[in-house]
Formats: C-alpha cells, sequence, structure tokens
C-alpha cells in the first residue's frame, strides 16, 4: 500500500508540474490576462483530454481512481508530453511490487567489453545508477571513480554533488539538466526503495541544483550527444556519449564515450591522463 500511495503521489506531483509549465499558447488557447496559474488551469486540461474537470482534479490530487492507457496519453496529449513523457506518465499508474537489487559486480562478459572499448572511456551503470564497472580510460577522465563508496559512487551523484565535475564537463549545467531528466525516466520501476530513497536525499542535500530542479519532474528518453570535457591533463576532449542496455541484464547499461572521427581525445587522454 505505501509503495502505491508513493506513486499515486509522484503522479499528482508531475502532472502538477507539467501542467504548470505548459503555456496556454502551446495548445491553441490565448494567454488570457489575470492567470493565476503558471500554465493550463485544471479545467484546460480536462477539457482538451475529454475528461471531467472533477475527475482530472482528483488524479492531480492523488485520489486512488482508476485510469486506462487510452486516457492516460490524452492527458499526455493535452500536457504535450513527448514519448518518453508518455511513457513515465503511464509507468508511474503501476508501481509494480519487485525491488531490484544492484549487482555486487558487473558480469566478467561486460568487464571485457568495456576492456575492448578501450581507448574511449566507458562504464557500467546499475538500476540506480550506481557505477558497477568502469575501464581504465573511465578513470583517466575521472579518477575520483577509483575512490568513490556507495552511495556516491553514482553517476547522478558525481554530476550534481562533486564540484571537480562542474570543471570537468564543458556546458554542466545543460548536461547535468539533461542527465537528470534521462535518470527520472530510466528509474521510474525503482523510484521508492530504499537505495533510491537514499540516494535522492542525499542528492537534496548536497546539490542546491538538484534540490531545486527535481521537483521540475522533466523527463527524457537518451540521446546520443556529443560532450566536452575540459582536463586539467589532455586539455578539451570531445567524446560521443552512447548508451547500450544488455539483451542478457536489461537492469544494467553499458556508457560509452567513443571518439569522434578525426579527433585524436581518446589518445590524448591515454598519453596525458595524469595530474599536473
Amino acid at each position: 500500500m505505501g509503495e502505491t500511495a508513493n506513486h499515486r503521489k509522484e503522479l499528482a506531483e508531475f502532472l502538477r508540474a507539467r501542467r504548470e509549465a505548459t503555456r496556454p499558447e502551446q495548445v491553441g488557447l490565448p494567454p488570457g490576462r489575470g492567470r493565476r496559474t503558471p500554465g493550463l488551469r485544471r479545467e484546460e486540461v480536462a477539457l482538451l483530454a475529454g475528461v471531467s474537470v472533477t475527475w482530472y482534479t482528483w488524479l492531480e490530487q492523488g485520489r486512488r481512481i482508476n485510469a486506462s492507457d487510452d486516457v492516460l496519453l490524452a492527458i499526455g496529449r493535452a500536457l504535450r508530453l513527448d514519448d518518453a513523457g508518455q511513457e513515465h506518465l503511464i509507468a508511474l499508474t503501476d508501481p509494480g511490487t519487485a525491488s531490484v537489487e544492484a549487482p555486487a559486480e558487473a558480469p566478467s562478459a561486460l568487464i571485457r567489453l568495456l576492456d575492448s572499448l578501450m581507448p574511449s572511456p566507458a562504464y557500467v551503470l546499475g538500476p540506480h545508477w550506481e557505477f558497477v564497472a568502469w575501464n581504465t580510460a573511465q578513470a583517466r577522465l575521472y579518477p575520483r571513480i577509483v575512490e568513490l563508496e556507495p552511495p556516491r559512487r553514482n553517476l547522478l551523484w558525481v554530476l550534481f554533488a562533486d564540484t571537480a565535475t562542474r570543471d570537468l564537463i564543458v556546458d554542466w549545467d545543460i548536461h547535468a539538466r539533461q542527465a537528470l531528466a534521462e535518470f527520472r525516466s530510466a528509474t521510474s520501476s525503482v523510484r521508492h526503495d530504499p537505495a533510491m530513497t537514499e540516494l535522492v536525499a542525499l542528492l537534496a542535500d548536497e546539490s542546491s541544483e538538484f534540490a531545486a530542479w527535481w521537483p521540475e519532474h522533466d523527463v527524457s528518453g537518451f540521446e546520443t550527444r556529443l560532450r566536452r570535457f575540459s582536463h586539467p591533463a589532455a586539455g578539451e576532449l570531445t567524446f560521443e556519449y552512447q548508451q547500450l542496455t544488455p539483451a542478457e541484464w536489461p537492469n544494467l547499461k553499458v556508457v560509452a564515450q567513443l571518439g569522434v572521427p578525426g579527433d585524436d581525445s581518446a589518445e590524448r587522454l591515454a598519453v596525458k591522463h595524469y595530474l599536473v
């Protein structure tokens, strides 16, 4: 019951945050004057989705009501959610009961895969985005990964709470926001298990940006992109950020930062990885 109540609460918070972030002109409505609501009103969402105002209000209040996928998709369209947002919305109505345990170590096959990606930095993430394994190139790019202990040995903690990462990643705020939206979307199934609750509380306490951005409920699917690093010894590095999900271990993710054709970032990192 507690798990279901948590999901109802998060569903309510997600709907309210997305409604307040959707401007009337985005859905073909006049902006109007004297609006007290930053975004759409509840009755406007209900009208656009074809449901009653009372029913939508109860849904946004976290009451125990049933909603079909078709109705949820209609609400998602009214709120201009993309595919990742729609999937997240539906996932929040089905909390499930399974608790995903973080593996103690990566399967040997994945460790060999990381080694084969050298000299490109690569690592394996667990279900809460904890670092499960990494190759030598990743340790050269981010040396602290070797010394971190749980729960701080986690990609999201590294992005938000380790000040050294802000200096390392060029345009940190853009990448941190994108990662946070991907994290929320990717971890819906484990949102309220003890490890996730501990991680969110830790991040909210240690990162003012996380504390400010987490309640916005942004979600996004993974997007391949370039990421630039300002390395203290190897200089400016550019890698293509890729993510793979092993079919045999779907709760793990392999993240590879691949070299860009014509660029020698991986080679320079291999030679000049030491800190000066």
